[in-house]
């Protein structure tokens, strides 16, 4: 891809870029209330999202139109950049007549190739920057592909959201991070502006301060930070906004290190951490299989007139599981306390049916 880095897009280019505002655009009083407060905290660029693609119908899709009128009164009372998302080329027409700066394509749109496709011909001859968010799903080659297909609409102002990936798993994250997928983004492409929204990974404003640090310490260009001025009252994802005076705070805090993406453990605390989370899940998933087994046969064992315990069949698992254990260096003493704790359950369970 031919792309120019930020310091050609005429932001300023000191580290990191911010982009905040937002979740959704609500109220003209509301817009304006929250970019006046984000411009004294020093940020460059105001998001909010005017058309909301949401999960479910019946819920709040955006103010619409209307709200591209308030992005204009922000950019003419502030000097900000603005910023939205667009998920169809009426959405392409509407922001450029509006005079948007910058759009955005959000993670349920890069993940479909036609709809990206159609958006990049609305903006042929369009020099504006495009920010595309990573598809919802960890697919490193769907986000480049959907980043390509802009650049040969002859779109160079190009840069990459890394919002997290959708995941069936309980995790701490709304949306995991997966650092592993950005850091070979930036691996592939070290001109490429990469983005990080703290928000949509953390789905808890908790967890923000915290994301937004490691991305700096993998050297992301900038942040995406949801911000409204009375976040408990926003209309959407009112749980991962903060205000503006909380945003200043994190910025200040945050650390800029000279490590850099190539030289980042993909195995880091973190990234550790995450996957013990999700080994977690699985064991316990398994145990829940498992426990299902134990009371079928406790319903067998009461039909056939059985005793529960049958000391042979246990003997006959444990010293299995304990030749198993060795074989993948795992002690006896864990191999014994585990399935003594699996039996002790799988005993009280049958029991209960046979009580039944």
């Amino acid at each position: 891809m031919k792309i120019k880095g930020l310091n050609e897009w005429g932001l300023a280019t000191e580290k990191p870029l911010i982009i905040s505002g937002p979740c959704s655009a609500e109220t003209e009083e509301q817009v304006l209330a929250t970019a006046r407060e984000l411009k004294k905290a020093g940020v460059t660029v105001f998001r909010a999202g005017i058309w909301k693609p949401r999960t479910r119908p019946n819920s709040f899709e955006g103010v619409g139109s209307e709200g591209l009128e308030w992005l204009k009164k922000v950019k003419q009372e502030t000097g900000m950049l603005v910023a939205t998302e667009i998920a169809n080329v009426k959405h392409v027409y509407e922001a450029l007549k509006t005079g948007v700066d910058i759009l955005w394509i959000g993670a349920r749109t890069s993940v479909n190739p036609f709809a990206v496709q159609e958006i990049a011909d609305a903006l042929k001859g369009v020099d504006i920057p495009v920010l595309v968010k990573n598809p919802i799903n960890p697919d490193l080659e769907l986000w480049i592909g959907a980043m390509e297909r802009f650049n040969q609409a002859g779109i160079t102002k190009i840069g990459a959201i890394h919002r997290g990936f959708s995941s069936y798993e309980q995790t701490n994250f709304r949306n995991a991070p997966q650092w592993q997928i950005p850091i070979e983004l930036k691996r592939r492409y070290p001109d490429l502006p990469l983005i990080c929204d703290p928000s949509h990974i953390a789905g808890d404003r908790s967890l923000i301060a915290s994301i937004s640090q490691k991305a700096m310490d993998i050297d992301f260009d900038g942040l995406m930070i949801e911000s409204h001025i009375k976040p408990k009252e926003a209309w959407s994802d009112a749980k991962q906004q903060i205000t503006p005076s909380e945003l200043e705070k994190l910025v200040s805090e945050l650390v800029r290190t000279e490590v850099k993406p190539e030289n980042v453990s993909l195995t880091d605390l973190e990234d550790l951490r995450y996957k013990i989370d999700q080994y977690d899940q699985d064991l316990m998933n398994l145990l829940a299989k498992r426990m299902e087994i134990a009371e079928a046969i406790g319903a067998y064992k009461k039909n056939n007139n059985m005793t529960i315990l049958q000391t042979n069949r246990w003997d006959e698992i444990l010293n299995s599981r304990i030749r198993r254990g060795e074989e993948l260096k795992l002690s006896e003493s864990l191999i014994v306390s585990i399935f003594e704790a699996i039996h002790d359950e799988s005993i009280d369970k049958q029991e209960l049916i046979l009580r039944g």
